[in-house]
C-alpha cells in the first residue's frame, strides 16, 4: 500500500524540501498557495520518480481543507504523515503599533487553521499515524507581537494534542529547526547573511531521521 504524507505549507522552503526528502517512500500530498511554486515542485517530484497531489489551497479556508481531507480519505483511506509548515509571518512592529488586519491574518493562519487542521487530520492519522509540528520561539522578542504571540499559540495546540495522543497515538512530534534562507526569514533579518543559514534539504534530512 502507498505510504501518502501532508504537507501544508509545499510551496517553498522547508516543506517544499520535506516534499522532495519524503517522495521515495510516500505520495505527497502538497498544499500551498502559489500554484507556480507547486507545480515546479511536482517536476523535482516527478524527476526522482515520485509521484505528488497538488492542493492550491489556502490553510485558512475551512471548507478548502475539509474537502481536501475527504478527498485523502475516499482515495486512502487512511493518512500516514501529516507535516504542517504554513505560517504567516506578519511584519515586525513595535506591539503597540501592531495592525489589527495582521493581526487577524496571523490568528487565523497560526492559530485557528491549525486548530481546524488537527480535528479534520487526527482521524485520517489514526493511532498509527505521524504529525510533524514546527516551532520557531519567538514569544516576547521585541518587535515579534503577532508573530511571536500566535506562533506560540500553534504550538500550544500542538503540544495539548500531543499529550492527549501519548498513550494511542497519533504520534505528534514538535521539533525546531536550525535557521534556513527562507522567504519568511528574509521578512525578519533583511540583509543578513544567508551563505551562514543551514540549507532546507539539510534540514529536511534531520527531520525525517527524528521520525525514524
Amino acid at each position: 500500500m502507498t505510504k501518502t504524507a501532508l504537507i501544508t505549507g509545499a510551496s517553498r522552503g522547508l516543506g517544499a524540501a520535506l516534499a522532495i526528502a519524503l517522495c521515495d517512500t510516500h505520495h505527497i500530498i502538497a498544499v500551498g498557495k502559489t500554484t507556480g511554486a507547486l507545480e515546479e515542485l511536482d517536476d523535482s517530484i516527478q524527476a526522482k520518480g515520485g509521484s505528488a497531489t497538488l492542493a492550491p489551497m489556502d490553510v485558512t479556508n475551512a471548507d478548502a481543507m475539509a474537502t481536501l481531507c475527504r478527498g485523502i480519505y475516499d482515495r486512502w483511506g487512511t493518512l500516514d504523515l501529516w507535516l504542517h509548515t504554513a505560517i504567516h509571518a506578519a511584519p515586525l512592529t513595535p506591539t503597540s503599533h501592531i495592525d489589527s488586519k495582521d493581526l487577524a491574518k496571523s490568528i487565523a493562519g497560526n492559530v485557528t487553521a491549525t486548530a481546524v487542521l488537527i480535528s479534520f487530520v487526527a482521524p485520517l492519522l489514526g493511532q498509527t499515524g505521524q504529525a510533524v509540528f514546527f516551532d520557531d520561539p519567538r514569544a516576547g522578542q521585541q518587535f515579534f507581537g503577532s508573530y511571536g504571540a500566535t506562533k506560540a499559540a500553534q504550538i500550544a495546540l500542538a503540544r495539548s494534542w500531543q499529550a492527549e495522543t501519548a498513550t494511542n497515538g497519533p504520534k505528534v512530534h514538535i521539533l525546531t529547526p536550525d535557521p534556513m534562507p527562507t522567504a519568511t526569514r528574509a521578512r525578519f533579518h533583511p540583509g543578513e547573511n544567508r551563505d551562514k543559514l543551514n540549507v532546507p534539504q539539510a534540514q529536511a534530512a534531520k527531520v525525517l531521521a527524528a521520525l525514524s
